[in-house]
C-alpha cells in the first residue's frame, strides 16, 4: 500500500532555504525570523494568561452566582457555563473573516478590549438591585465572544510558520492552554499563491474529528467528579480535593506530550499520531467501563439540602465549587438511590479510573495538536482565517453538547451505557479517520508535484 513519505508530509509551505525552493516560497531576512517568532511567542503567553483566568473564574462561578442572585438554581448555572462557549461560537467565525481582509491588529485589540470590558461587568453584576443573574449571562456570554480571537491567534501562527516548525508551535499553543498581541499581519506579498482548490472533504472530515475530540475531552472533565463521589463515597470536599490533583496532574502530562510530539511527528507522521491517540483514547474509555461482583456503596439516608441528586447539567457542575457546609455536614456520601443503576452497576475501582486519566491524559493532547496541525496544512497558504474560525467555533459547540450529553445519559443509564457510547463514539471516529487518512495531506503536497513514495 502506497503512503506518502514522512519528508513530504513534513516539508515547508511558505519556504525554506534549499534550492530546492518553489516559486511561491519567500526568502526571508534573519530579522523577519526573530520579529515573526517574537510575535508567536506574545501570543503564546497571551494565551496562557487567558487560560489562567479562565481557570480562575470558573472555579468561582458558582458561589458568586448563588450570592449576587439567591433565585439562580443549578438549571440557571448550566446556561452561565454554556453561553462562554456559545459566545466563542458566534465569534470565532466572525473574527476569522476580519482577518483575512485587515490587520489582525484589529480583530485582535478589539477582542481584547470586549474581553476586558465583559470582565468588568462581571465584576460588577452585584450592583443592579434585581435580574443580577441575567446580567452575569451577558458577561460571560461577552467574555466567551472575545474569547473568539483564538481563531485569528492559530490562523497567525499557521500562517507564520513553515510545516517543518508548524507542528511545534502548534504543540505550543496547545501546551499554554493546558497550563494555564498588538500583531500586524504576515506579509504575503511576495508569496504566490499555487493554483489548486483546498479539499473541502478533508476540511470538514478535519472537524468533525476536532468535534469529536474536544467533545470527549470535555464530557471527560465532566463526569470525573460526579462518578468519583458515586463510586467510592468521596465527600464533595475530598472530590473537589482529589480531582483538582488528578486534573493537574493531566495538565502537567499533557504539557509533556505536546512538547515530544514534535520529535515523534518527525518520525512516523502526524496522521499516525492522531489515529494512535483516537486508540489510546479509546481504550481509556473502555477500561473505564465496571465489571466485577463489587458495588458501590448506596446512599440509603434522605436527601438533605445540600446533597447533589445529579440531574441536572448544572447540578454535575455544581459539584466543583459547592463547599463543605459550615456545620460540617457533608450530607449522606456514595451512590444514590434515585439512580437506579447504583443498585446494579458494578464499582469502577480506583486504579481503573486512574489508569484510564492517564491513557485519556496521552491521547487527548495528541490528538489535539495534530487535528488542528493537520488542518493548517490542509488549508495551505492561502488566508485561513474563516477556516480557524470554524475549526474553533466546533470546539466550542463540542464543549457545550459534551457535558450536557454526559450528565443526562449517566444519570438516567449509568457508567456503562455513558462510556459504552463513548467507545462507540470513538470507533466511528477512527473509522472515519480511516476513510479520509489519504485526504489528510498538505496542500503543498497535493498541488505541488510531491509523489507519493511505496511504504
Amino acid at each position: 500500500m502506497a503512503s506518502l513519505g514522512v519528508g513530504a508530509e513534513q516539508e515547508p509551505l511558505l519556504g525554506d532555504n534549499t534550492p530546492r525552493r518553489r516559486e511561491w516560497d519567500i526568502i526571508e531576512t534573519q530579522e523577519h525570523y526573530k520579529s515573526r517568532w517574537r510575535s508567536i511567542r506574545i501570543l503564546y503567553f497571551t494565551m496562557f494568561l487567558s487560560s489562567v483566568g479562565f481557570s480562575i473564574v470558573i472555579m468561582s462561578i458558582w458561589p458568586y452566582l448563588q450570592k449576587i442572585d439567591p433565585t439562580a438554581d443549578a438549571s440557571f448555572l448550566g446556561w452561565v457555563i454554556a453561553t462562554f462557549s456559545l459566545g466563542q461560537m458566534a465569534a470565532s467565525p466572525l473574527f476569522g473573516l476580519w482577518s483575512n481582509y485587515r490587520p489582525r491588529k484589529e480583530p485582535l485589540s478589539i477582542s481584547i478590549f470586549i474581553s476586558v470590558a465583559a470582565n468588568c461587568l462581571y465584576a460588577y453584576v452585584h450592583l443592579p438591585p434585581s435580574h443580577n443573574k441575567y446580567y452575569m449571562l451577558v458577561a460571560r456570554g461577552l467574555v466567551g465572544f472575545g474569547a473568539g480571537n483564538v481563531a485569528v491567534i492559530r490562523s497567525y501562527i499557521a500562517g507564520a510558520t513553515s510545516l517543518q516548525e508548524r507542528t511545534s508551535a502548534m504543540a505550543n499553543t496547545s501546551a499554554c492552554q493546558a497550563l494555564g498581541f498588538i500583531l500586524g499581519p504576515v506579509s504575503t506579498d511576495e508569496v504566490q499563491v499555487p493554483q489548486g482548490n483546498i479539499d473541502q472533504v478533508a476540511v470538514v472530515a478535519t472537524n468533525v474529528l476536532f468535534f469529536v475530540i474536544l467533545f470527549i475531552f470535555a464530557l471527560f472533565e465532566t463526569i470525573v467528579t460526579p462518578l468519583t463521589m458515586d463510586m467510592y463515597a468521596w465527600t464533595r470536599e475530598q472530590a473537589v480535593l482529589y480531582d483538582g490533583l488528578i486534573l493537574a496532574a493531566l495538565g502537567v502530562e499533557a504539557v509533556i506530550v505536546f512538547m515530544g510530539i514534535k520529535l515523534v511527528s518527525k518520525k512516523i507522521g502526524e496522521r499516525a499520531i492522531l489515529l494512535g491517540g483516537l486508540i489510546l483514547v479509546w481504550v481509556g474509555f473502555f477500561i473505564l467501563l465496571p465489571w466485577g461482583n463489587q458495588f458501590p456503596k448506596i446512599q440509603w439516608e434522605d436527601l438533605h439540602n445540600n446533597s447533589i441528586p445529579n440531574t441536572t447539567f448544572g447540578e454535575i457542575i455544581i459539584t466543583l465549587w459547592k463547599s463543605p457546609r459550615e456545620d460540617h455536614d457533608e450530607g449522606p456520601i456514595g451512590c444514590p438511590i434515585e439512580q437506579g443503576w447504583c443498585l446494579y452497576t458494578p464499582v469502577i475501582h480506583l486504579a481503573q479510573f486512574i489508569t484510564s486519566a492517564v491513557l485519556v491524559g496521552i491521547g487527548y493532547p495528541s490528538c489535539n495538536v495534530m487535528s488542528y496541525t493537520l488542518y493548517s496544512k490542509i488549508l495551505g497558504p492561502k488566508p485561513q482565517g474563516v477556516y480557524m474560525g470554524w475549526l474553533t467555533a466546533s470546539g466550542s459547540a463540542a464543549r457545550i453538547l459534551g457535558p450536557v450529553f454526559i450528565s443526562q445519559v449517566y444519570t438516567v443509564w449509568g457508567p456503562r451505557w455513558a462510556f459504552s457510547l463513548v467507545c462507540g463514539l470513538v470507533v466511528l471516529t477512527i473509522t472515519l479517520l480511516g476513510v479520509v487518512y489519504r485526504r489528510l495531506i498538505a496542500f503543498s503536497v497535493r498541488h505541488g508535484g510531491i509523489q507519493e513514495q511505496p511504504s
